[in-house]
């Protein structure tokens, strides 16, 4: 490819990338939205997170795993708990990481 073909691809992938984000802020900047609007945007991030997260967890590959031998699924449990009960995300993090470190380390997960 020659540098013109480079350059514009990477332009187009920036306005791509930055046009839907700037968009909304721009158009909605000036204007006050409805309470309805504001709630059901709060649930966003928990939903685009469990939509990342809950694949990773209960599979493997192309199939559902609700084994035991799930190390990802043996974590999530007291993570999850751990998150619940204390709201710090510094906590739930060091949780799933010493979950999943000592289901490597002592069971062969």
């Amino acid at each position: 490819m020659d540098q013109t073909t480079v350059f514009l691809t990477i332009l187009g992938m920036m306005l791509v990338t930055f046009l839907p984000r700037l968009l909304p802020v721009w158009l909605l900047s000036s204007r006050q939205l409805p309470e309805v609007v504001i709630t059901w945007l709060q649930f966003v991030p928990a939903a685009v997170l469990s939509a990342m997260l809950v694949p990773s967890i209960l599979m493997e590959g192309k199939h559902l795993n609700l084994a035991f031998n799930n190390l990802y699924l043996l974590a999530f449990l007291p993570t999850l708990l751990v998150a619940w009960k204390t709201r710090s995300l510094f906590g739930s993090v060091i949780t799933g990481l010493l979950f999943v470190a000592a289901g490597r380390l002592l069971f062969h997960l």
